[in-house]
């Protein structure tokens, strides 16, 4: 599944750890825009749908991606 830099960006901002509550973070955080925050509502609505058609192995793959290991050094 691809996913657009801004979808990438929302998904870290709320990613919680799991497929189902990232939904559920989404989800509540449209509860809470204006009406004039259309643009943010369909990027939620668009990443929502993305990832209710995955499963959670390819959820952890491509979140496993977006999120650097910032536990390596390089020498």
């Amino acid at each position: 599944m691809n996913f657009t830099v801004e979808e990438s960006n929302l998904m870290c901002i709320y990613n919680t750890g799991s497929r189902a509550d990232l939904i559920a973070e989404l989800t509540e955080m449209q509860t809470h825009l204006q009406s004039d925050e259309t643009e943010l509502k369909e990027l939620a609505h668009s990443v929502i749908a993305k990832l209710q058609a995955m499963s959670d192995d390819d959820f952890t793959a491509a979140t496993d991606e977006l999120i650097a290991d910032f536990g390596e050094t390089e020498d």
